[in-house]
């Protein structure tokens, strides 16, 4: 009885499959509105400025990083915690599939996040003395960006510390 019990237990982790199914999903609209942005922006580059056009390239940035963020979770994700992706690749598989752990994806992934607010805040400070921009974002919201974003900073700095901590001692977790 405990034996089939925990079958069903291992067997529970294909529960996460449509979650992974639901990223490709995200992945294919964040790509929507990628192409969306390009094509709003590329007729405007003639006449634009060179802050609008470095707030253009920034938002493609940021899209850009959210979608190799879900390219990492879905396809680490899946193989630490579903099944091996068993795929003829023909040299084409990236260097670090398969050898992303749960630690190594907790790094990804803050290092992403980090990255991500780092140019949502850099953008912020370029819209300063934008009449729409200011009515949006004033000196209260641009502090709260920026608590939030060194939040991420420090989160980031005590996992890796954590992980430092860990390795050193050998153990595993």
């Amino acid at each position: 009885m405990e034996r089939k019990f925990e079958q069903g237990l291992f067997a529970s982790r294909w529960l996460m499959a449509p979650m992974y199914l639901g990223l490709v999903v995200s992945l294919a609209m964040l790509m929507v509105v990628f192409l969306r942005e390009l094509a709003y922006y590329a007729p405007q580059v003639l006449v634009m400025s060179s802050d609008k056009a470095i707030l253009a390239i920034l938002t493609l940035i940021d899209l850009t990083l959210a979608a190799n963020l879900l390219v990492i979770v879905l396809f680490s994700g899946y193989e630490n915690f579903v099944s091996k992706l068993d795929i003829d690749d023909g040299g084409d598989r990236p260097s670090w599939m398969g050898t992303v752990d749960f630690s190594g994806l907790k790094m990804k992934l803050i290092a992403s996040i980090v990255a991500i607010s780092a140019i949502h805040l850099l953008k912020r400070f370029m819209e300063i003395g934008q009449a729409d921009a200011d009515a949006a974002f004033g000196a209260t919201e641009l502090k709260w960006l920026v608590v939030i974003h060194l939040t991420f900073v420090i989160s980031g700095v005590l996992m890796a510390a954590m992980d430092w901590m860990t390795a050193r001692s050998g153990k595993k977790y």
